[in-house]
């Protein structure tokens, strides 16, 4: 009996170290082959940091300095503005998106032509039209800077050109990446390996300089830069297993490293997630009374929502919606929400439906339901009168009894 006690220990030693040797393979690595001087890779919803090197450093961004450039233009100018290109004289070998001096163009376009080519001149005229000069601008860049905590980051120009006291960090690039991409429409921008700039005349058509967006499907932006000082930059984004990652790379050594790097940040990233699915499509998260007809009206989700998660992050589901609802409702009909949170920060929110129809309640129905509802107060109140009415009777009756 002894020996057999014995031998089950070792036995589930033994087990225990075959099933961990699989984990531990299994547990991602540090990304290696990465050659850019700073680098990092963060979890958009809230700013985690998956992987670093060197992420505060200060150091030219060449191009990604028009990330800021588009932050401001969308914070002064509203997208549909039509504006004037403004004079503009570039050196050889810049890029441009080719405006015209006097050219009537849209924010909108601007916009893309800043992020997708990195134009100069889109860069310039976006500076002008905010803030009337490009010198008063980048004093506007530096209060955004300074208003969104970006410490390792100054301005010199919205261009990106190499300038004493133009440079930021690895850091910074991301945080301020993740404030860009959740607008919408930035996003929808960054996302883009084609666009057709329609405020234009004759419109034209211009193609992303950012191969990451063809290295992946699930790739989602953002921007490249490229100057002598700087090296290759190049600031990325992906999104998948749920999660949206924002990945940093400067001073690579080339225009391919550049990419690649940002892969291997973005992938590394990934692996450290796994997909959970906190709310399905139609599951039914609600059941408020109907009030009047009686019953319950289920409010399925709208769509499925797909969170990641890393391992010992906690998953929370949040519920809002009515109590009591009253018809009539229409099938379908929005009538609340359904918020998860991951480590107490959000990650997404599905509208809650109605799943059937529920019709306006009839006079007998709220009749009914009234009287239901007051039961007791009903019988008290009748009980009250009915001894109300049998005293009567009795004086009545006395009172007849004594003139006789």
């Amino acid at each position: 009996m002894r020996r057999r006690l014995g031998a089950t220990p070792l036995a589930l030693l033994l087990a225990l170290a075959l099933w961990l040797v699989p984990a531990a393979v299994a547990a991602p690595a540090a990304p290696e082959g990465i050659e850019a001087k700073s680098r990092i890779v963060v979890d958009a919803r809230g700013g985690d940091v998956l992987a670093s090197h060197a992420a505060r450093r200060h150091l030219p961004i060449a191009s990604t300095t028009k990330l800021m450039t588009a932050y401001v233009a969308m914070k002064e100018l509203p997208l549909d503005k039509i504006v004037r290109a403004a004079p503009y004289h570039p050196i050889y070998g810049e890029s441009l998106m080719g405006l015209k001096t006097g050219e009537r163009v849209s924010v909108r376009d601007l916009l893309y032509g800043l992020i997708l080519v990195s134009g100069n001149d889109a860069a310039h005229t976006l500076a002008v039209s905010a803030a009337g000069s490009q010198e008063r601008f980048v004093g506007q860049m530096n209060r955004y800077a300074a208003a969104l905590g970006l410490a390792d980051t100054h301005y010199a120009n919205p261009v990106g050109l190499d300038q004493a006291g133009n440079y930021s960090s690895a850091a910074d690039l991301a945080t301020l990446t993740q404030r860009l991409l959740r607008d919408p429409a930035f996003a929808r921008i960054a996302d883009s390996r084609t666009a057709l700039l329609r405020s234009l005349r004759p419109p034209r058509r211009i193609d992303t300089l950012n191969y990451l967006l063809e290295l992946a499907p699930w790739a989602t932006g953002v921007k490249t830069g490229h100057t002598f000082d700087a090296g290759y930059v190049l600031v990325g984004s992906g999104e998948k297993k749920g999660v949206e990652l924002v990945s940093v790379a400067i001073g690579a050594p080339t225009d391919e490293t550049r990419f690649t790097d940002n892969l291997t940040l973005l992938e590394y990233g990934f692996s450290q997630y796994r997909r959970r699915l906190p709310i399905r499509r139609g599951q039914i998260l609600a059941e408020p009374e109907i009030r009047w007809s009686g019953g319950r009206l289920p409010l399925r989700a709208e769509r499925s929502l797909q969170v990641g998660v890393r391992r010992g992050e906690q998953v929370d589901l949040r519920v809002r919606a009515p109590g009591e609802v009253e018809g009539p409702i229409r099938r379908g009909a929005k009538l609340g929400s359904a918020t998860v949170f991951v480590e107490g920060r959000k990650a997404g929110t599905v509208s809650l439906r109605a799943s059937r129809a529920i019709p306006e309640a009839s006079f007998f129905d709220r009749v009914r339901a009234t009287v239901a509802d007051n039961l007791i107060p009903i019988g008290i109140a009748m009980f009250v009168i009915l001894m109300i009415a049998v005293l009567l009777l009795r004086r009545r009756t006395h009172g007849n009894d004594r003139r006789s």
